[in-house]
């Protein structure tokens, strides 16, 4: 397995234990860039529209790619 492949895998492992809980509320989220040391996500669903998504993204989303995958030094929403 390459190093990147490793990396998507941590950070698949990560949205995995995040989902069930942004699933709770409606919402729910998807990977659409990793880099060598980020990450662009985008929330879809009642979390898209939440008022209090930027502080999932950072308090749960980030700390959480941030355990599984270390390299990992920011994860940012996808902006349409």
């Amino acid at each position: 397995m390459s190093p990147s492949d490793q990396l998507r895998q941590n950070v698949e492992k990560a949205i995995a234990e995040i989902r069930p809980y942004l699933i709770a509320d409606g919402g729910d989220i998807s990977i659409i860039e990793i880099t060598a040391d980020e990450v662009i996500i985008q929330f879809e669903g009642a979390c898209q529209n939440c008022n209090i998504n930027q502080m999932t993204l950072k308090n749960g989303v980030e700390e959480t790619i941030k355990r599984y995958a270390p390299e990992i030094r920011k994860v940012t929403e996808f902006q349409i």
